[in-house]
């Protein structure tokens, strides 16, 4: 029997939990777009422990109603120091929509999976409600959806260029990235009576200045301009050519101060804090948190994004991948940060003594799960860097991609007395796994490989290789083909060496910037040829701080300014899709007519069926045909005679 945990174990979210603790005053009010789950990956209960540490009385208001009278934003009353706002864990509008603009009926950051409990653009709407009602008090807004939207951004749900988010918002401060360090500066600055309104040169943050105001100084810091947000709205060149600056300025440990124009005012960016050291990292995951549900929501059902979750352990932050299409750089940076192996397994000593629990460990991995403590061998060439990707074009020789690390911990971990098996849920990234991409690979490639099919994966394991056209990989920044046919190989013997039967299932992208009709057609082919039948796909989604959204606008690709094709309109991107479905027999014709069109007969024998067999249907279908018109003409004879 569990015992039941007292409310006070949580952050308070009701005036009755602060006056509960005896308070009489809050020094920040936390409001964010998701329920409240008290677990170290979920953003607002990182940033609220994180804050009580430094000795503040702190207090969340999670999925406010911002459509009646507005009575959770003013329960908690006037915090001492500032309102936080973020939107959740997720961008509010890849939450609520399709890769086609469809609204979801689900939510899985809410109770029961229910939706409609936070609004579009959720962290612009909080802090302008906010800023309504209490004008003199400071506003610092985080999370994914601000972090990406920190500059003059594309908005593929209102097809438009957007300003920046503090422009769009009001608020007064934005923290981009994971937000330990310049939280604890901002409140470090607070404590000594700095005021809030001259907090200006904390890393890793956003503010706005009068453009006739001077840009606050700092002798560390080299300055570098963008085109401004006018200039962006009259010349997509010109937006295109600003991405560069920001994507390499995000992702270098020295980085420049970022200027940018907008409405009369200066949007400055400070430069990012360096990655976080393993004390830094392991302080954030060491927290007390409950790792559960605030217990008000016990009788409204499940939160889907917890049940995921519930007994996973993250091991490392960042990912350098540098994938086109994917914001996990741009949010927690390209460098690895990774937590100590004793933080780790302290985790798995706490999952193991949490309610439900029966053995087994849902994911021990990261962004991408085998990253974990890789970084450079020589630190100094790591800090004159510039480039996006620390394994794109080719994996950087100065890159140690040891695996023993991580094969080391999910042995131990297994290990534990109540630990029936620990698996690795996160994405995998393949390429790193092969020596014929790998040219730093060593024996603790095969090793890991080994654990990781042997003990642990959940009957079938899941990579993505996203395209099969190298001409779209080198715009995914992502690696050959052929270097999956070589894992799928590696991975297919090792299985067979131990009399296993577990599925590799690949991800794929339709509709991506540089993909035509023509290549998923190709990838189409050379699954089956696999012996593939698809299942994870997924159209691409435009989403603010990214290659391939840019390309998507624009038409340009931002490090070449040359024009690039992208599926833009809904007929050009079902036809991409289509192609993922090649074995349901509603889409064959159509498949069929579109590979007629293009001039690649070749592929309906390859895709559909065999060739004798195609021109047996063909014949009978023409002869159906005669018949029917044959037929016809004696009804239309017989009728006349009638007549």
């Amino acid at each position: 029997m569990q015992i039941k945990r007292p409310v006070s174990d949580w952050l308070p979210i009701t005036k009755k939990e602060v006056e509960e603790r005896g308070w009489e005053e809050l020094d920040i009010i936390l409001i964010s777009g998701d329920a409240y789950v008290d677990h170290p990956a979920f953003g607002s209960a990182v940033i609220g422990r994180i804050l009580e540490s430094e000795g503040l009385r702190i207090a969340l208001v999670p999925q406010p109603n911002w459509q009646d009278d507005l009575r959770d934003f003013k329960k908690l009353g006037t915090p001492k120091l500032f309102f936080g706002v973020t939107s959740g864990c997720m961008d509010s509008m890849v939450n609520h929509y399709t890769a086609n603009k469809r609204r979801r009926s689900t939510d899985a950051y809410t109770p029961s999976g229910a939706a409609h409990f936070r609004p579009d653009y959720a962290t612009t709407i909080y802090t302008r409600i906010l800023k309504s009602l209490y004008p003199e008090i400071p506003i610092l807004i985080g999370g994914i959806e601000a972090s990406l939207r920190r500059v003059t951004h594309y908005d593929y749900w209102k097809d438009e260029l957007f300003p920046n988010i503090l422009e769009m918002s009001g608020a007064d401060m934005l923290v981009y990235g994971m937000g330990e360090l310049p939280l604890r500066e901002i409140i470090r600055l607070l404590k000594r009576g700095v005021p809030f309104s001259s907090i200006d040169t904390v890393p890793q943050t956003a503010i706005q200045r009068p453009k006739e105001e001077a840009v606050p100084k700092n002798k560390k810091w080299v300055d570098v301009h963008l085109s401004s947000h006018e200039k962006c709205m009259r010349d997509k060149r010109s937006f295109a050519a600003n991405f560069k600056i920001i994507e390499q300025e995000s992702n270098k440990v020295n980085a420049r101060r970022i200027i940018q124009e907008v409405n009369g005012k200066n949007l400055i960016v400070n430069p990012p804090y360096p990655p976080m050291s393993e004390k830094q990292i392991d302080a954030s995951f060491d927290l007390p948190y409950t790792r559960l549900p605030h217990p008000k929501y016990d009788k409204r059902g499940a939160i889907p994004a917890y049940e995921m979750i519930r007994f996973s352990i993250n091991m490392h932050r960042g990912c350098f991948g540098g994938c086109s299409f994917c914001t996990i750089s741009a949010h927690q940076g390209k460098f690895i940060a990774s937590r100590s192996e004793e933080s780790i397994l302290k985790e798995v000593d706490a999952v193991t003594e949490m309610p439900g629990f029966k053995g087994y460990i849902s994911d021990l991995g990261g962004p991408s799960a085998n990253m974990y403590k890789m970084k450079g061998k020589v630190q100094s060439i790591c800090d004159r860097c510039v480039a996006p990707s620390c394994i794109h074009p080719v994996i950087c020789s100065n890159l140690d991609t040891s695996h023993k690390p991580m094969t080391e911990i999910y042995k131990k971990a297994a290990a534990h007395e109540k630990v029936k098996k620990a698996f690795v849920g996160s994405g995998i990234r393949y390429d790193l796994l092969v020596d014929s991409y790998n040219k730093n690979a060593d024996d603790s490639l095969d090793e890991y490989m080994e654990q990781v099919v042997t003990c642990n994966i959940s009957g079938r394991l899941k990579v993505a290789p996203e395209h099969t056209s190298d001409a779209t990989l080198k715009i995914m920044r992502k690696p050959s083909f052929k270097h999956f046919h070589e894992f799928k190989k590696k991975y297919d013997k090792i299985n067979k060496k131990h009399g296993l039967n577990q599925p590799l299932i690949p991800y794929f992208i339709s509709s991506h910037p540089g993909s035509q009709m023509e290549d998923m057609a190709n990838l189409a082919a050379e699954t089956k040829d696999m012996g593939f039948q698809l299942e994870q796909v997924q159209g691409f989604t435009p989403t603010p701080m990214t290659v391939a959204t840019i390309i998507y606008y624009t038409g340009l690709h931002p490090y070449t300014l040359k024009p690039v094709y992208t599926a833009k309109t809904r007929h050009e991107k079902k036809n991409q899709h289509l192609f993922f479905f090649w074995y349901k027999r509603e889409n064959q014709q159509q498949i069929r007519d579109k590979l007629t069109s293009i001039g690649r007969e070749d592929l309906i024998e390859k895709l559909i069926e065999d060739k004798k067999k195609y021109n047996k249907q063909e014949r009978l279908k023409q002869r159906a045909s005669e018949r029917k018109s044959h037929n016809n003409k004696k009804f239309t004879k017989k009728r006349k005679f009638r007549k």
